[in-house]
């Protein structure tokens, strides 16, 4: 497997081997900020360029920047998650899709996104008890 030299120098520093765990950066790719974003928005519909940036804007309420948006299309399609299908034709049309393995990341991260949605109110209950009990225990040291 072949690692980039942000990728190999970030393993590095974690005091991890990169070639040792591949299935550590493949997660992190699919969980990864855009990249959740870019899979779910992918499993309605093959979008273009510039309409997926869009629509990931419109979700997130963040925009992801051009190069961003294509680093993240890149590093999916080398995993073969994400299909580019360029046509020759004036002015380019360049299509996105998900390929079969693509399609079964992204509904396992839709299903984690709409478990995360429908549980955010018990996950802040949780984070209020906690806050709570840690200021209290502050205050009593």
């Amino acid at each position: 497997m072949t690692v980039s030299t942000g990728e190999a120098a970030g393993a590095a520093r974690k005091g991890a081997d990169p070639a040792l765990c591949p299935y550590r950066l493949v997660m992190e790719h699919v969980t990864s900020r855009w990249g959740v974003l870019v899979l779910i928005e992918l499993l309605d519909r093959p979008h273009r360029f510039s309409e997926l940036r869009r629509a990931i804007g419109r979700t997130s309420g963040r925009q992801v920047s051009e190069k961003m948006l294509t680093q993240t299309l890149q590093t999916l399609e080398r995993d073969g998650l994400v299909h580019r299908d360029a046509k020759p034709v004036i002015p380019p049309r360049v299509d996105y899709s998900l390929t079969g393995l693509g399609r079964e990341a992204a509904e396992q991260v839709r299903t984690l996104a709409r478990w995360t949605e429908h549980r955010m109110a018990d996950v802040e209950q949780a984070r209020q008890a906690y806050d709570e009990a840690r200021a209290a225990h502050s205050a009593r040291a």
